[in-house]
């Protein structure tokens, strides 16, 4: 016995000790199972094997020490268990190994300083365990080590200097820890750097002034850390940046010009800091600034720039909590905005006449005493008030007693149309699910309305279906089509829940990941809004539909490579890792 690969399956029961029998076995592949009790120490004897996956089960127990006998193993993977105790140092010992994920259990005790003497390990995932300790200088032997992440540990002390000898890093993500002291500036020796994620640490000083030389970098987070100084204008050569996230920090001066050369950059976050000074115009000059632009709660001065037109493609603006001055004009052009808050400034006129103004909440207007906008009185109308007073309220009278009139007349409409039509008991009961009130989100800007949806909820519109619920077809006014999902009633999920696990989703961003548009949802109806594809699922066109060009070894092979790509990304590169149980692959 060679190879045993029974994964992707609902095995239950115990690993058998007497796999330790199989002297010749060279893989152990039970991922996504539902096996428990202990990892079998007799698995030492296997002293052929190279790749052990348990990921994905609820086996318990730590890890046995003889699995430092597996001279040959190159792969070890047991993520999402329920394992305990320390990562035995004797681990060391296999100096084949290239991937370890131990990622989700409750392992503790710190990282063997041993596992970073195995010169061919090139990924170490430890995310989401109790780890503890700190990072050993030892990190800076392993030279072949590409990915590093034990996000969401409690792993202290400084990063070591040493750090900086991986040349062949690429992901370093140590957020959520307790890791306190400096960056080191040896960490511009890693070249080939381009996540790197620190947020949610005690860690403090400056920016390292060698930053800039980090060219390959795409994600930064530093967000909730005690960092202080001022930005440098050098953030500008970081040209392949695209996420950039500083947020509640105590960074202090001006915001550089520079950063407007970040022409790649989707998302700035300099939120919750002491930066002051106007907002430079070349912000507004960011071509892919897309996902967000969160200025709030610094001290800002100065107007909204004129550039800031130009940013059409922008979904999130929060320049909240500032000291900014004259009107909200410039920001009438930013057709895809779909959040907005400019509050607590010092802005003045009137809101601009556009329907996403017209819909704001007032929250996110309100803290600005000049600005003039439903709900708030102007400063340069204030003398016309008491004039203007009784007609005003006369006039809300009126209009409240006509719709009421027009409400009860609607209401009359709909239950003749109801009790007319014969309508089957279980339409009635669909009817229910989709009524009021419903909490809608949207991640980009689309003319949609949930009785638009409600009506293309049919049987001739469905397009797919699936374990959690239906797929729709649904053209929105504006003629553009959206697939919507709709989840069995029978899924009991508040939609505060919803709302929390959604949001993770609407940060994905991957050619080969069909993009999250939105969201709604009542008490009875969970719906998401998707970009539609229209030649269908993967799946639907590989076994249901033509499939004349898809049998060639090289097609078959680009399918499965996008595929990959796209599990991927879910897998290790989203923060937090997305795992295939919560997504369906079509």
């Amino acid at each position: 016995m060679l190879v045993i690969d029974i994964s992707v399956n609902s095995l239950t029961g115990s690993i058998p000790q007497s796999f330790g029998n199989l002297t010749e076995l060279q893989e152990l592949q039970l991922s996504l199972n539902q096996i428990s009790g202990e990892i079998p120490a007799q698995l030492g004897n296997c002293q052929k094997i190279t790749h052990i996956e348990l990921d994905n089960n609820q086996i318990t127990g730590s890890i046995p020490p003889e699995i430092g006998y597996l001279f040959n193993l190159t792969l070890f993977y047991l993520w999402q268990n329920k394992l305990e105790g320390n990562i035995p140092p004797s681990i060391s010992n296999c100096q084949n190994l290239e991937a370890i994920d131990f990622s989700q259990n409750g392992l503790v005790g710190p990282i063997p300083k041993g596992v970073f003497q195995l010169k061919k390990l090139n990924k170490l995932l430890l995310l989401s365990n109790n780890l503890s300790g700190e990072i050993p200088p030892e990190i800076g032997n392993c030279s072949s080590l590409i990915r590093f992440r034990a996000n969401n540990n409690k792993v202290s002390g400084a990063i070591p200097a040493q750090i900086g000898n991986l040349k062949n890093l690429n992901f370093l993500d140590l957020g959520s820890n307790r890791i306190t002291g400096v960056i080191p500036e040896e960490i511009s020796g890693c070249q080939n750097l381009a996540f790197l994620d620190l947020h949610s640490n005690a860690i403090s000083g400056n920016l390292p002034r060698s930053f800039n030389k980090l060219v390959s970098l795409q994600f930064v987070d530093f967000s909730n850390n005690l960092i202080e100084g001022t930005l440098s204008p050098s953030l500008g050569s970081l040209g392949s940046l695209t996420k950039l996230t500083l947020a509640k920090n105590r960074l202090s001066g001006t915001i550089p010009s520079q950063l407007g050369s970040c022409s790649k950059l989707q998302l700035l976050d300099l939120s919750g800091n002491q930066l002051s000074g106007n907002i430079p115009s070349s912000v507004g000059k960011i071509p892919s600034l897309e996902i967000a632009l969160n200025l709030s709660l610094n001290q800002l001065n100065g107007e909204i720039p004129s550039e800031f037109t130009g940013l059409n493609k922008l979904g999130i603006l929060d320049i909240s909590y500032n000291h900014l001055t004259g009107d909200l004009q410039h920001l009438a052009a930013l057709q895809n905005l779909v959040v907005l808050n400019v509050s607590h400034n010092n802005f003045s006129g009137h809101v601009p006449d556009t329907p996403f103004f017209s819909k704001l909440p007032l929250s996110v207007l309100s803290g600005n005493p000049a600005l003039c906008f439903s709900g708030n009185q102007c400063d340069s109308d204030y003398k016309h008030v008491k004039r203007g007073a009784a007609a005003r309220v006369a006039m809300i009278v009126l209009l409240c007693a006509a719709c009421a009139l027009l409400l009860a007349a609607l209401y009359m409409i709909l239950l003749s149309k109801t009790r007319g039509s014969g309508a089957q008991e279980c339409e009635g009961e669909d009817d229910l699910e989709m009524s009021p009130p419903w909490e809608v989100t949207l991640y980009q800007k689309l003319d949609l309305s949930i009785a638009d949806v409600a009506r293309s909820l049919t049987a001739g519109n469905v397009i797919g279906r699936g374990r959690s619920g239906v797929v729709y077809k649904v053209t929105i006014p504006s003629e553009l089509m959206v697939a919507v999902k709709r989840f069995n009633s029978a899924e009991k999920i508040s939609a505060a829940a919803f709302s929390s696990e959604i949001a993770t989703l609407a940060r994905i961003r991957h050619r080969n990941i069909v993009r999250l548009l939105g969201w709604g949802a009542n008490r009875k109806t969970k719906l998401l809004f998707y970009d539609y594809m229209a030649n269908g699922t993967l799946g639907t066109l590989l076994h249901e539909g033509n499939t004349v060009g898809l049998v060639e070894w090289e097609t078959r092979f680009k399918i499965a490579l996008g595929v990959a790509e796209g599990l991927a990304y879910l897998h290790h590169d989203c923060v937090p890792p997305i795992l295939a149980p919560r997504c369906e692959i079509a």
